[in-house]
């Protein structure tokens, strides 16, 4: 079936109303001011709905949409270029490895203009194209038109006479219209195709009604603080092992358990102990959500600067070097002795400074595994100081059980291996890993600033190095300086190596040009797949090769016998850059997609512009003019009508006579939730 078939039946569909179903987070009011001396200023203010954005003019090359805003008319001109206003945002994206630059919240984008003759009313017309986005989905590239009237004081009569609308300034008149929910209104068709309506007939494809509900997968992404406090667990009970607060258990257990003439009272301050040791390191985490309050892009603005991320990248370097024993960071010797002294006051006061005490005294220590998940987390999420909470509440949890349970079962103190040469190795083994960390942040640095030194290849490389110095230190051949000279090899340290050695081999393979992604454990760790010595545009995706055009597809499936994987996708749409690099790459995913499916990827933000006889515009109501000029536009309308929904990544699988097989899922999902998507249609299919 031709494409102007079924694109005249869209445009039918569409006068009907779109599904409520469609996401339409952008509110737009259009106004133009007067600004005097024959001057007025266009300005169209955009709010959107929380945790939804839209990118900036100045979004870099090879990212997402940059928004578009242009003023025309007859009797207008321009004055200068348009600016937009408002809080802008950039942060670091792992999918596009640059910086995106977007709006939240609202934005507002300007234009001035004069009249070229002052005596004359002028049509302005405002036009905006521009992508919504959020930290699941991406919108299709959606272009809107507003018209307003200005009739400047002293024009004709007839002009001065037409109806208007809103507010009524000293020299000009000005016609409101605000946008509430143009997905809701009834769209009209203002420009339409001559073919005859009998032809639709052969248009029977039913995407309605999925042949099976086995496929209905939950795309919720849970948010990662979880993840965090176990971390933040686990590098509490690292730092346990340290020197400079292993030594310390047993003291201040023993001191709660025996210095009270009251066994039971010592245990219940051992637990207060413990409970103060939790409380202190989750207050560290209060100044971080104060900063944000005051500055709430600042954590973005961290995890996206050349400058920071290289000094992260020293300070990282910096910890390594105190951990392989060269030196030790301390903090200054008068804040040890204030909290000392205030722990004579006595009483649960004594106990909150002994447990402050711990925390400072044991700083050189633990100082550098609190850097690292302050990094981690700053790098990690848009919402830093939530992050940082638990993982700093994880840290004094895994301390404050430690304590406790001493507390309460003190004979198990016995147990405890005694202080030696092994709290050093933890320590030395700590340095390698700040050194593998801090070439994270050299490697965000090079991307944000698109220098590409640091490609994929390059990174495993120093990583091989670094695990490699790691196996050797493990099984005796490097020494640190407070290494025993003849220290003894223990069982557990030869194990270490050996695995050490497992690692390095496994890095290996990442340096081997494959058509298959190789080292799926460390995704959104190393360089993207782009940034690599090996990388062609011309390799398609992963190896593969979609079809871009629907009706290909179906010929194509009925040639091979295949379900047809429907990608509603786009070239500036975040989230399936990181589904095709996170998801489609892994093992179990990507021989389905190459074997099982014919993979049809629809982009609806491509320009290349559409015929002029199937070029069209429909008028959604409310000043608002929506074009449907590029192929982008065409598979936008396709999914909007026929599926009810206006996101990506949007994923469909039909049979080749276009019956949808299972409930479609939308934007970043889990591996197994995709995966379980995909078999099930597969096997419905092929059963």
């Amino acid at each position: 079936m031709k494409f102007r078939n079924w694109f005249l039946l869209i445009l039918l569909f569409l006068a009907t109303g779109i599904n409520a179903q469609i996401k339409n987070p952008v509110k737009f009011k259009f106004t133009i001011n007067d600004l005097g001396n024959n001057q007025y200023e266009a300005v169209l203010n955009a709010t959107m709905e929380s945790g939804w954005h839209i990118y900036s003019k100045d979004l870099p090359e090879d990212t997402g949409i940059p928004t578009e805003y242009k003023v025309t008319g007859k009797n207008i001109e321009l004055i200068g270029k348009f600016t937009e206003v408002g809080k802008k945002h950039e942060e670091f994206s792992e999918a596009f490895g640059g910086t995106i630059v977007f709006y939240s919240n609202s934005a507002g984008f300007k234009q001035k203009f004069k009249l070229k003759d002052p005596t004359k009313p002028a049509d302005v017309t405002s036009e905006i194209t521009y992508q919504t986005c959020d930290d699941r989905v991406c919108l299709a590239p959606n272009t809107l038109e507003f018209s307003q009237k200005v009739t400047p004081k002293g024009a004709t009569e007839e002009a001065a006479t037409e109806e208007t609308t809103g507010p009524v300034k000293d020299s000009v008149k000005i016609t409101e219209t605000v946008t509430e929910n143009p997905a809701k209104t009834e769209a009209t068709i203002t420009e339409t195709s001559k073919l005859d309506p009998k032809q639709l007939k052969i248009a029977t494809i039913d995407f309605k009604k999925p042949l099976t509900d086995c496929g209905t997968a939950s795309t919720k992404v849970d948010e990662n603080y979880w993840t965090y406090l176990f971390l933040g667990f686990i590098g509490g009970l690292i730092a346990l092992l340290t020197p400079c607060v292993f030594p310390m258990i047993p003291l201040t257990v023993s001191f709660f358990t025996k210095g009270s003439k009251n066994k039971a009272k010592g245990k219940r301050d051992a637990l207060i102990y413990g409970f103060f040791i939790l409380l202190i390191f989750v207050l560290l985490s209060i100044p971080f959500h104060i900063i944000d309050g005051i500055a709430g892009n600042i954590f973005n603005e961290i995890s996206t600067s050349v400058w920071l991320n290289i000094a992260f990248f020293i300070i990282f370097i910096f910890f390594a070097g105190s951990f392989f024993g060269y030196y030790d960071i301390t903090l200054p010797s008068s804040i040890a002795n204030k909290s000392s002294k205030a722990e004579e006051a006595g009483g649960i006061i004594g106990i909150f400074f002994m447990a402050l005490t711990l925390v400072i005294v044991s700083f050189s220590c633990t100082g550098p595994i609190l850097g690292s998940l302050l990094g981690s987390a700053v790098t990690g999420s848009s919402n830093v100081p939530m992050l940082l909470t638990f993982a700093l509440a994880g840290f004094g949890l895994a301390w404050a059980i430690i304590f406790g349970l001493l507390a309460l079962f003190p004979q198990a103190l016995q147990s405890l291996p005694k202080s030696g040469g092994w709290m050093n190795t933890v320590k030395v083994v700590l340095g390698f890993v700040e050194l593998a960390l801090a070439l994270k942040f050299l490697s965000k640095a090079d991307l944000v600033s698109k220098t590409f030194f640091l490609k994929r290849e390059l990174f495993i490389a120093i990583w091989i190095i670094i695990a490699l110095g790691l196996a050797l230190y493990l099984l005796g051949f490097i020494r640190f300086p407070h290494d025993d000279k003849k220290p003894k090899i223990s069982v557990t340290r030869k194990i270490l190596g050996v695995l050490g050695i497992g690692f390095v081999i496994y890095l290996i393979q990442g340096l081997i040009p494959s058509e298959r992604p190789k080292l799926q454990l460390l995704s959104g760790i190393l360089p993207p797949l782009n940034v690599s010595y090996f990388h062609d545009e011309k390799d398609g995706i992963l190896g593969m090769h979609p079809e871009h055009d629907f009706f290909k597809a179906i010929e194509l499936a009925k040639k091979e016998d295949k379900p047809i994987l429907i990608d509603f996708t786009g070239y500036g749409c975040e989230n399936c850059r990181k589904m095709e690099e996170f998801v489609w790459s892994e093992p179990d995913i990507l021989p389905i997609l190459q074997n099982d499916v014919v993979l049809a990827s629809l982009y609806v933000d491509d320009k290349e512009e559409l015929p002029e006889d199937q070029k069209t515009k429909i008028d959604l109501g409310d000043g608002q003019i929506k074009k449907v000029k590029t192929i982008g536009d065409r598979w936008s309308l396709f999914q909007q009508v026929n599926f009810n929904n206006n996101s990506q990544p949007h994923y469909v699988l039909i049979t080749p006579d276009g019956k949808v097989i299972n409930t479609p899922v939308s934007g970043y999902m889990p591996k197994e939730d995709f995966k379980k998507f995909l078999e099930c249609g597969v096997s419905h299919y092929t059963r």
